[in-house]
């Protein structure tokens, strides 16, 4: 190499977050510091007994005052104060750190809302490490803990991949990536002019796979894209190696071109290194108490005789989130994953890896329940989250995040395609419940009925809570809505709520639910929608307290979303509005100690609509039932509750006397349309 060469290779070392990771591990080798905290085993409700209420925040959405940062803003006294009435005891900031890629020396930006991790330095466009510091220390003050992002199955293409691309020492064992020799590059395409890769087709990935190169096809093609994205598989062009040698490689990416996958079982253990290094600069330089695994499904891949490769459900992902989750709680931490699999592997994966899972088992069947006005569906994935031994109390039960609603409906489509269940008075194999439920669903929630809701790609579709609820109402026209549409939407809205957080576990909401943010027009992020992302358009800015009201775009450059609740300043003023309806909620939830409570029944039902979840409430404090509506109509019906003590029943919300638990368990509920009660069983029985 020339002086210039080595130069670059050096700065690129320098810039690396595998350099970084080797930096921060000396820190700790050698130190009675990582031995003070049990790490085996997960430790679910200690986690939420930290914090049970969880403000997900967006920065690229974020709107800033004049000439502010992200951070700053999110760090606001201002905010945290509209927060803390409300209940909020954890922000998750999302990921903060310098994402995207680089091209020589020059950065380009993230491609995936700074998903594509390049560096352990905070984004400079979000703000300072000083900025973070002071925002960690405003959310103390207020009682609520920083929960951050680490992202172990991919990076962005910075100076990591650039260097794994120039075969430079170890760095290639960091990535699902293998050299093509040169009498082979005609099986591989050619490079567009202006890029750095290209997708390949499935016929040339069989190919690469019939030369036992890599393992062929993946289960599924996240993100599929015709023409964009056919395969997980890209070849690089031609890169000279730091020995001279030219070389294409082929890499693996679940996701977009520009993620490449890590490799979590190379001789180098490199991809280790640098993830647990990532994940320990996390908690120790940027104060967080929780960390998300972000896609930590996807770290294990290998070759079948027959078929497409054994890419989910694989034992090397729970492995390697065993090590990370136990490195985290060593570290005084807990963790969390976001794992759109089967409820076998989300169970599996929390056997001494992440504490706290998402709660992709319910999300999308109580909203099935809302768009049907029938519960039967959310009774069934209840049922089965029990039967797989999954405690709710481990589960973060959450309305709008910044991904789409997933209809995926994996478990239905892989592990239990050709199991048996009752649904509706018929017996479905799971594979064509799962075709039924995604029709009814798409049907209601996008096309002709809800036009401004629109699919994301094979996986399910962009829309707020929001337009989740217009479509449920039949409103095809946003720019219709009335006042009194709004009121329906805001009952409805509360009632979801309800749904998530009168259970046990973490309750988890969005700024684009506190002031009912309704999606963008297509039109106005068509060049984020390029590639076919269209979860772009429920992704628009909002301004919690009105740092700057005249803003029309967030320091993201989002265009601002029209929010039908308004700031949390003005809705804080008004005791019927959303927010305050939500700290009415969460201070009966907190009085109660919901979130530790133990969910005994979901018990059967006359009333389609009806949904009804007894717990156990701790402390000796009783029992709780939380009875919802999701019907639009007005329902009586008489619960049968054998095993739970007599005594009165009281509404813990509205403070009021509902009725009495006869000694047989018999209780007559009366609900409106999408209506919710948070009710109490007061026991006459003397306490043992």
């Amino acid at each position: 190499m020339t002086a210039a060469e080595n130069n670059h290779v050096n700065w690129l070392v320098e810039q690396s977050m595998l350099h970084a990771a080797r930096q921060r591990a000396k820190l700790y080798s050698g130190q009675g510091r990582l031995w003070q905290q049990p790490y085996a085993q997960t430790r679910p409700r200690d986690a939420s007994a930290l914090s049970s209420v969880w403000f997900t925040a967006y920065p690229a959405s974020i709107v800033t005052r004049e000439g502010g940062t992200v951070l700053e803003a999110l760090g606001d006294e201002a905010l945290w104060q509209a927060l803390s009435k409300i209940g909020i005891q954890g922000i998750h900031n999302g990921p903060l750190k310098k994402s995207g890629g680089l091209i020589g020396s020059t950065h380009t930006p993230t491609i995936d809302g700074n998903f594509d991790r390049i560096s352990f330095e905070i984004d400079p466009q979000l703000g300072t490490e000083a900025q973070l510091q002071a925002l960690t220390r405003m959310a103390a003050a207020h009682n609520a803990v920083i929960i951050d992002d680490v992202i172990p199955s991919h990076t962005g293409k910075g100076a990591d991949f650039r260097l794994a691309e120039m075969a430079y020492e170890d760095y290639p064992g960091l990535y699902h990536m293998v050299e093509i020799r040169e009498e082979d590059w005609p099986l591989l395409p050619d490079v567009a002019e202006g890029r750095d890769a290209q997708n390949l087709s499935p016929l040339q990935v069989d190919a690469l796979r019939d030369k036992h190169y890599i393992v062929g096809q993946l289960q599924r093609v996240i993100f599929f894209e015709p023409g964009v994205k056919e395969t997980d598989w890209s070849a690089t062009d031609v890169v000279m190696g730091v020995d001279g040698k030219p070389r294409r490689w082929v890499y693996l990416h679940y996701f977009k071109e520009g993620q490449p996958s890590l490799n979590w079982l190379d001789p180098t253990f490199a991809a280790q290194q640098m993830i647990i290094g990532d994940a320990l600069h996390a908690i120790d330089v940027m104060g967080a108490k929780i960390l998300r695994l972000d896609a930590n499904g996807f770290l294990g891949v290998e070759r079948k005789l027959d078929g497409t490769a054994w890419s989910e459900s694989h034992p090397l992902s729970i492995t390697g989130n065993q090590l990370l989750g136990g490195a985290i709680r060593k570290a005084g931490g807990f963790s969390f994953q976001e794992l759109n699999l089967t409820v076998d592997d989300i169970a599996s994966m929390s056997q001494g890896g992440a504490d706290l899972s998402y709660d992709f088992i319910t999300r999308p069947a109580y909203q099935h329940a809302l768009l049907m006005g029938d519960a039967e569906f959310l009774r069934l994935m209840l049922r089965e989250m029990h039967r797989q031994g999954i405690d709710p109390g481990s589960l973060i039960h959450a309305l709008q995040n910044h991904d789409e609603l997933t209809l995926e409906l994996v478990h239905f489509w892989t592990l239990h395609a050709h199991d048996t269940f009752l649904y509706q008075g018929q017996t479905f194999p799971g594979n064509i419940l799962r075709e039924h439920i995604r029709e009814q669903m798409y049907e209601r929630l996008a096309g002709e009925h809800a036009p401004y809701n629109l699919k994301f790609v094979t996986n399910g579709v962009s829309c707020t809570t929001a337009s989740i609820i217009t479509a449920a109402l039949g409103i095809r026209d946003l720019d219709a809505i009335t006042s009194a549409d709004i009121q329906q939407i805001r009952q409805i809205h509360l009632l979801l709520v309800m749904y998530n957080a009168m259970q046990p576990g973490v309750f988890a909401l969005s700024g684009w639910d506190l002031v009912g943010a309704l999606p963008l027009a297509a039109e106005e992020v068509a060049h984020l929608m390029q590639d076919g992302d269209t979860r772009w358009i429920h992704r628009g800015a909002y301004d919690l307290v009105e740092l700057n009201p005249q803003a029309e775009r967030s320091a993201g450059q989002m265009p601002r979303s029209r929010a039908l609740y308004g700031s949390l300043n003005s809705q804080l003023q008004d005791p019927e509005s959303f927010a305050s309806q939500l700290q009415k909620i969460l201070a009966v939830r907190r009085a109660y100690d919901i979130a530790a409570s133990r969910q005994i029944q979901v018990p059967e039902v006359e009333n389609p609509g009806l949904l009804v979840m007894v717990h156990e409430l701790p402390a000796g404090k009783g029992t709780q039932i939380t009875a919802l509506n999701f019907g639009a109509t007005p329902i009586t019906e008489t619960l049968y509750l054998p095993d739970i003590a007599a005594g009165m029943v009281v509404d813990i919300i509205n403070e009021r006397v509902e009725g009495d638990l006869t000694a047989e368990g018999a209780f007559t509920i009366t609900l409106d349309a999408y209506e919710g009660l948070a009710l109490r069983v007061v026991s006459s029985s003397p306490m043992v």
